[in-house]
Formats: C-alpha cells, sequence, structure tokens
C-alpha cells in the first residue's frame, strides 16, 4: 500500500508507464471551452482579486484554501442534487496490482455522504517544487489514476478523461489523464484579473462537463 503523497511523475511512469502527452486534445478543449461569467461572479472574484493581492505572499496554506480556494470552489457550484465536492475523503483503489490510497484535498463525485466515481480531484501546496519536496502534479495524478480505475466499471464515465488542478501558492496548474496518457497546463497566475477570471471560466466548463456526463 502507499500514499498518493509518496508518488512522483518519475515514479509513475515507471511502475504504471503513465506518460505525458504535449497538447493533449482534450486538455486543449477544456481550457479553451466558453462560459459565460454573470456580473454577480465577476464582482466576487473581484472581490478575492484584492485580498489575493494584498497577501497571498503572507498566507500558509491552509490560509490559501479558507479565504481563495474555498470561495471559488464555492462560486463554481460544483454541488447539485447528486454530485458533491468532497474535502479530504478517503480514496483508495488498485491499479495493476498496487494498492494506492490518501485524502485529497478536494475531489468532485457523485454522492451526498460517501464519494463515488471521482471526476475531479483539486490538490493545493503551498511551496515550488524543489529537491526536498514531493511533486504536487504526482500526487494529484495518482489520485486521479486511482479514479480512472474506478470509474472504468461505470457505464457513463468508462474510459472518459479525469481532470484536475494543483494550486501551488497563486499559480494554477490543469491536469487530464485519460488510459495512461496526461498533460498539464501553464500556470494561471489567479493574482491578475484575467488569468483569474479563465480559471473560474474553466472550472465552470468542468462543471458543466461533469454534469452532463450525470444528465443534470
Amino acid at each position: 500500500m502507499s500514499n498518493f503523497k509518496s508518488w512522483t511523475r518519475d515514479k509513475l511512469y515507471e511502475r504504471f508507464g503513465l506518460e505525458r502527452v504535449i497538447k493533449h486534445k482534450v486538455l486543449q478543449e477544456w481550457l479553451t471551452s466558453t462560459q459565460v461569467i454573470s456580473d454577480f461572479e465577476r464582482q466576487n472574484l473581484l472581490f478575492c482579486l484584492e485580498d489575493m493581492q494584498l497577501y497571498i505572499d503572507f498566507w500558509n496554506e491552509e490560509e490559501v484554501k479558507l479565504k481563495f480556494i474555498g470561495n471559488l470552489i464555492s462560486l463554481t457550484k460544483y454541488d447539485t442534487k447528486h454530485l458533491s465536492a468532497f474535502a479530504e475523503r478517503y480514496l483508495e483503489g488498485t491499479v495493476d496490482g498496487e494498492l494506492l490510497n490518501g485524502n485529497p484535498d478536494l475531489m468532485v463525485a457523485k454522492g451526498k455522504q460517501e464519494a463515488k466515481f471521482p471526476f475531479f480531484f483539486l490538490h493545493e501546496y503551498k511551496k515550488e517544487l524543489d529537491n526536498n519536496s514531493p511533486d504536487p502534479a504526482g500526487q494529484l495524478l495518482a489520485a486521479m489514476l486511482v479514479a480512472y480505475e474506478h470509474n472504468l466499471a461505470v457505464p457513463e464515465l468508462k474510459e472518459k478523461p479525469v481532470y484536475g488542478a494543483y494550486v501551488i501558492g497563486r499559480l494554477w496548474y490543469f491536469v487530464v489523464l485519460q488510459a495512461k496518457e496526461y498533460d498539464i497546463s501553464l500556470a494561471y497566475d489567479a493574482t491578475h484579473e484575467d488569468q483569474l477570471l479563465d480559471i473560474f471560466r474553466i472550472l465552470k466548463a468542468n462543471r458543466q462537463q461533469i454534469r452532463e456526463i450525470w444528465g443534470e
């Protein structure tokens, strides 16, 4: 058994053959999806932006979650009658004979009390990658790989990509995983108004993808 935190992209490649595909079609379609941002949503985003610009350099990991990421996820409105955004819920699964487990920071899945069939993950990390730090993209991809294996048994989700994002301070990176291929976007800086609006647009597009799959 191994925790998601122990995985890096190198280890995922060596153990499972997970490889990056630059400009993956699914990621490109997601990043360029069009979504209407209402005046209410824009006003709330600009309110968050002001705090980000003033305080992001001083916030620790928990403060980033509480004061920014939580507000952005709430504004995206992932929760519906059948779907929820779950925080720190346990997830495990066997991939190619190896049991992986952990508690993703956030996953959007079917269910109200218990998460079933995860479709989107978010991993928050407070440091830039260095030699003494684990790989935040690797941790995220390990959880996404477990979700992909789970979802193969579900007709609505069979072989569909799993989506994710990881956050390093002000920077957001969007990720897709399909079979043994993945791709990662360039960074979106949440302290820039146009890029913050892009981050929210991409999250809204993901919400729409999930609702369409479940007929909502």
